[in-house]
């Protein structure tokens, strides 16, 4: 019985339509012409499936003749205006037309869009007229687009939140090192995100990328039965590329959230100065050489030590610390090299930081969790106050001169022959293991090689190096069931049985030797 081909999957197609407009193009831009695209599309078909509710309710289809109460009531159901001339049917039946272009008609669709949804203004892209894009590979993508539709039980959010990831991880990869700029691996994002549980208050991230802690936050919430608007979110990016997906990222989800007025760098020019945010969740770049002036060096953000104009990474820290609230969290990712260096002053602001009980948590990652750099990584968790808390109703204990030192180097699973995820039972073993620890009446024990409660006093002892390997001590090894005198004993039995078996064989076979002639 011949075989039935499989049919591929949304992400397959829509990364072979990618792959038409490829051509000389790199992925830098090829991913925004193609994200673009998939928005396009989605909110396309979004309109249309309102629009076919409206015709079939009585009270709604009688609004159809008045279009500004109907736009009202589009909008009200958190679905954007799609004008006649942004419509995805309007689109197709002219992908093929030579005057004017697609390229030409895609960019009037988007301005339009802006026009009609003042959200999105400045946010999407409109360059598909150029004259480096082939406009009859785009008219072929254009058309493969058109056999997807983006519709499902939550209005195709997660459908279409599922292919954004995939194909923010697929440039990530395609753009190496630069793909840094936009993309978390999602393990780590989810695994930041249990940590924290931010259920209620103002989350923030400074360096948002493409908005995926924003995203996990939310549906973290939900996840858990909680309401998405007792999360308020405000972020920032410096990438103006990546400030717009972001924008779109969560548009097309119903996220609100305020990413400032513009892209802008954190450090010259903070687009939220008055912030004090119960939720620092971040993914800054790693070990930034290229972040500092003289005027940012001379801020008041320093409270623990002006950080070395070379390197970027206790700048991050200490404006995470300055932009919590009196009893905010913070959780983000760092280079191993925070834990221990000594370079630059970086020890001395990494000791008062110690002295002034701010770390609650260190996590060491394992390695090739990133598709975009190898350099080995691990999680802070900041508190600025570790004497109570609540969280999800949960009392947190007096943590007081104590840190949670958590090794997972060991955990992970290759899902390719160079990219490694955290599975959800990593991510619920390190999780729990935090819950644990910082909660009233948690079932907390110290694991050799895993994990280790520690008081700054200890900390203090190895010079203010918060590696978790110099804490959590080495796995003890498996107890032997069988006493070692016994184990040799019957070992020493059966290796003598052995060779008297092999003498026997050896007698047969000159034996049978010697029967043919051919003994010794």
């Amino acid at each position: 019985m011949k075989a039935t081909k499989a049919k591929p999957s949304i992400e397959t197609t829509l990364w072979a339509a990618a792959d038409k407009l490829r051509g000389n193009m790199d992925a830098a831009e090829y991913k925004h012409v193609a994200l673009g695209l998939i928005f396009l599309k989605y909110i396309s078909d979004r309109f249309d499936e309102r629009q076919e509710q409206a015709e079939a309710d009585p009270e709604e289809r009688q609004l159809i003749e008045d279009p500004e109460v109907l736009r009202d009531l589009f909008i009200g159901d958190n679905v954007f205006w799609v004008p006649e001339s942004a419509r995805w049917g309007f689109l197709k039946a002219r992908a093929t037309s030579e005057k004017p272009t697609i390229g030409a008609l895609i960019d009037m669709a988007m301005l339009h869009l802006e026009i009609e949804n003042p959200s999105l203004k400045g946010v999407l892209t409109k360059n598909y007229a150029r004259p480096e894009l082939d406009q009859s590979k785009l008219g072929e993508v254009v058309n493969l687009f058109s056999n997807l539709t983006f519709k499902d039980a939550h209005h195709g959010q997660d459908v279409l939140g599922r292919v954004y990831e995939y194909f923010l991880g697929q440039f990530a990869i395609a753009e190496g090192k630069r793909g840094g700029q936009f993309y978390t691996a999602g393990c780590v994002v989810r695994l930041l995100v249990e940590m924290l549980q931010p259920f209620k208050g103002r989350v923030y991230d400074p360096c948002c990328g493409s908005g995926g802690m924003f995203v996990q936050s939310e549906r973290f919430v939900e996840a858990h039965n909680g309401r998405r608007n007792d999360v308020s979110i405000f972020g920032q990016e410096s990438n103006a590329t990546t400030w717009r997906l972001a924008k779109m990222n969560l548009a097309i989800r119903g996220i609100e959230a305020n990413l400032g007025p513009k892209w802008a760098d954190t450090f010259h020019e903070d687009l939220h100065p008055g912030l004090k945010a119960d939720f620092v969740l971040a993914n800054p770049p790693f070990n930034d050489s290229d972040w500092s002036s003289k005027t940012v060096l001379e801020g008041k953000r320093w409270a623990y030590g002006v950080p070395p104009a070379g390197n970027a990474n206790f700048a991050w820290v200490q404006h995470f610390i300055h932009h919590l609230a009196p009893h905010g969290t913070a959780g983000f990712v760092l280079a191993n090299g925070s834990l221990s260096s000594q370079q630059s002053g970086e020890g001395d602001i990494r000791r008062r930081i110690v002295e002034a009980d701010l770390v609650d948590c260190i996590v060491s990652l394992p390695g090739q969790l990133f598709s975009t750099t190898q350099i080995p990584v691990c999680l802070w968790f900041l508190s600025r106050d570790k004497s109570n808390g609540l969280v999800r109703d949960v009392k947190l204990r007096d943590r007081r001169g104590e840190t949670l030192f958590i090794d997972a180097r060991t955990l992970g699973s290759m899902e390719t022959r160079t990219l490694k995820v955290l599975t959800e039972a990593d991510i619920a073993k390190v999780a729990d293991t935090y819950h644990n620890w910082r909660e009233t009446g948690g079932r907390y024990a110290d694991e050799a090689g895993f994990c280790a409660s520690v008081t700054t006093k200890d900390i203090t002892a190895q010079d203010f190096v918060l590696t978790p390997g110099r804490y959590v001590g080495t796995a003890e090894a498996e107890a032997e069931e069988e006493p070692f005198a016994e184990r040799m004993a019957r070992l020493t039995a059966e290796l003598r049985g052995q060779m008297e078996e092999g003498a026997r064989v050896d007698e047969r076979i000159r034996a049978a030797l010697a029967g043919v002639g051919h003994g010794w």
